[in-house]
């Protein structure tokens, strides 16, 4: 039988959290935040190199990424992690330019906070998550105690969500979390249009900002990993004015 990630129930002091900031003082205060909001498994680190030795060693289950770190940015430090595991990365920057975001969203980052920062917003952002995990799989069928979780096929192509793990012609597709997630949502909805706003609601949550944006960079990159042709699509189509609607191949 499946556990179904419930963030009302599973105690908090069990969930990882890796902290990669080079000003200590931001480490500290959203340590001290994080543990008064009931997370007691904190690491932290001043530079990416130690974050991505951490990240193999720990495997947390998020990670507050800041993108301007002393040896390498954050964005290669995401996309390294990314080679190993799809834990959520939240980035932390001082950069608001609408294409630093899309840069961060692009490459595999889940969420960014752009500094000054409230410490209590990170953490509910990092809540935020949890609750999008456990929507995720509100939408997957029930199994009983004797049923094993379903391969999806279709065309060339496979899912497997008892390993989160999609493969084209038998090789490994690597997407990030949130690919991942759209990915599964947008096929087991195959049989209508989704509108963006649902799509984002399911998949980012109503508090996340850039919506339209980060939604259509996670689409153009799916479609790059499963397309044959990412130009013209023949899975995830466009209804302008509508949203999207994923079609399966026979």
């Amino acid at each position: 039988m499946r556990t179904v990630l419930n963030i009302n129930t599973v105690d908090l002091d069990q969930k990882k959290i890796l902290l990669v900031d080079d000003e200590e003082d931001i480490l500290n205060l959203l340590e001290t935040v994080l543990i008064k909001e009931g997370f007691k498994n904190i690491y932290k680190t001043e530079n990416g190199t130690e974050g991505i030795k951490i990240c193999k060693e720990i495997m947390p289950d998020i990670i507050v990424l800041d993108i301007m770190l002393p040896d390498i940015d954050g964005y290669e430090v995401c996309q390294r992690i990314r080679e190993f595991t799809l834990s959520p990365i939240i980035f932390l920057s001082a950069k608001s330019d609408d294409v630093d975001k899309l840069l961060g969203l692009g490459i595999g980052g889940d969420d960014y906070v752009t500094k000054p920062f409230s410490p209590k917003e990170v953490a509910y952002r990092i809540k935020a998550q949890f609750r999008r995990l456990q929507q995720m799989q509100s939408f997957e069928k029930d199994y009983s105690d004797n049923d094993e979780i379903e391969i999806i096929h279709f065309d060339n192509i496979e899912i497997d969500e008892n390993k989160a793990e999609v493969k084209k012609d038998g090789k490994i597709i690597e997407l990030t979390a949130k690919q991942y997630q759209l990915l599964l949502f947008m096929v087991k909805n195959s049989a209508r249009i989704l509108s963006k706003d649902l799509i984002i609601e399911k998949i980012w949550g109503s508090e996340f900002e850039g919506h339209d944006n980060a939604l259509m960079v996670h689409i153009r990159h799916l479609r790059k990993k499963i397309e044959d042709n990412p130009s013209s699509p023949e899975y995830i189509i466009t209804y302008k004015g509508l949203g999207y609607k994923f079609i399966k191949g026979d």
